[in-house]
Order: structure tokens, then sequence, then C-alpha cells
């Protein structure tokens, strides 16, 4: 060190003036250099921190996607179980007011074996009867109808037998071979009917 300052003693003063700016030029150099890495290492700590944020978020979507599916399973899986349990028992309230007349039809039938007399067990029979018709009806809307003598609907009569007749001037019911029923007012089974049309001359 000691050689390279008497070096510098013997240089002229233009060297040496040459050789202290290029030294400061390079310590500038070095601190900038410095300075720009630090602020990469900053920058590189702060993408670092972003990145785990977002995979932070990433996890806890994905973790509330998977609950929120396995919730929609489970409430389809409800859902297809109630379904299934209504289709099964749909019918559970009718069943239930059937079961009194079921079981005087079945005391009817029991009378019918050791009675003799025919007049009590028609009245028996007939009884049953008018309660299952006072059951279907009050309870659940269904509506027996016979529509002998009025003009022919085929929306709610079905034609079996036909027959022509001179008196007539459009098609009526002449006979009801067997009678319709409606649910709430929707026919769910026709009238069969014998239809008497007008002659053709």
């Amino acid at each position: 060190m000691k050689k390279k300052n008497k070096k510098r003693c013997e240089m002229p003063e233009e060297d040496k003036k040459t050789i202290a700016d290029a030294e400061e030029e390079t310590k500038d150099t070095a601190a900038a250099e410095g300075a720009e890495a630090d602020e990469k290492d900053a920058r590189i700590s702060e993408l670092e921190a972003k990145v785990k944020e977002l995979e932070e978020t990433i996890a806890d979507l994905k973790d509330k996607a998977l609950r929120e599916a396995a919730e929609t399973e489970n409430y389809k899986k409800r859902l297809r179980a109630e379904k299934d349990s209504a289709v099964r028992y749909a019918n559970e309230g009718l069943i239930k007011d059937l079961l009194d007349p079921l079981d005087n039809f079945s005391r009817a039938v029991e009378a019918a074996g050791t009675s003799s007399d025919i007049e009590s067990i028609r009245t028996g029979v007939s009884m049953v009867e008018n309660q299952l018709q006072s059951i279907l009806h009050n309870s659940w809307g269904l509506e027996p109808y016979s529509p002998e003598g009025e003009d022919f609907n085929p929306a709610e009569m079905e034609a079996c037998l036909m027959q022509e007749d001179e008196n007539l001037d459009k098609e009526k019911v002449l006979q009801v071979l067997l009678k319709g029923y409606k649910l709430n007012g929707k026919v769910i089974r026709a009238a069969k009917v014998m239809v008497g049309k007008p002659k053709k001359n």
C-alpha cells in the first residue's frame, strides 16, 4: 500500500485526479448496484408474499367449493329420498279412508256365509257401497255420472253401441252401460253408453 501511495505521489496531478474520479465512479456504481440488488430482493420478497397469499386464497376457495359441492349432493339426495317417499305414500290418505268400508265389507261377506236373510245382506252391502261413495266424493272429489237421455258428448262418453231412431234429430244417450267418473271435475273414466242417432232417409 505504501508503494502504491508512493507511486501515486510521483504521478502528475492530472493522473491522480483521473484515478480519483475513476475510484469515485466505481464506488458510485457499486453503491447503485447494491441499492438495485436491495430493491430486487425487496421486490422478490413482496412477490413471494403475494404468491403465498394467493395460494392460501386458492386453497380456501377449493375447500369452500368442495364443501358446497358436498352440500349440494346431500341436498339432491334428500330431495330424491323425499320424492320417493312422497310417491310411495301418495295414496296413504285414500287407503286410510278406505279401511273402514273394507272392514264393513268383510263383515258383510261373513254375514252372507251364516245368514239366510238375503234382504239384510243386500242392505249391509248397500250401506258399504254408500259409505264408500260418500268417502270418495266428500274427501277425494270423486263424482259418478250417468248421462242417460243427454246429448252424446264424446269428451265424457264412449259409444259402445249405436242405434238409429227416426224420432231423433241429433245423437242422444239411450242407455248407460257403465257409469263414468270425474275426479275434481276431470273425467277419469268415460261413461260407456248406447247412442241413438237420427235415422238416415
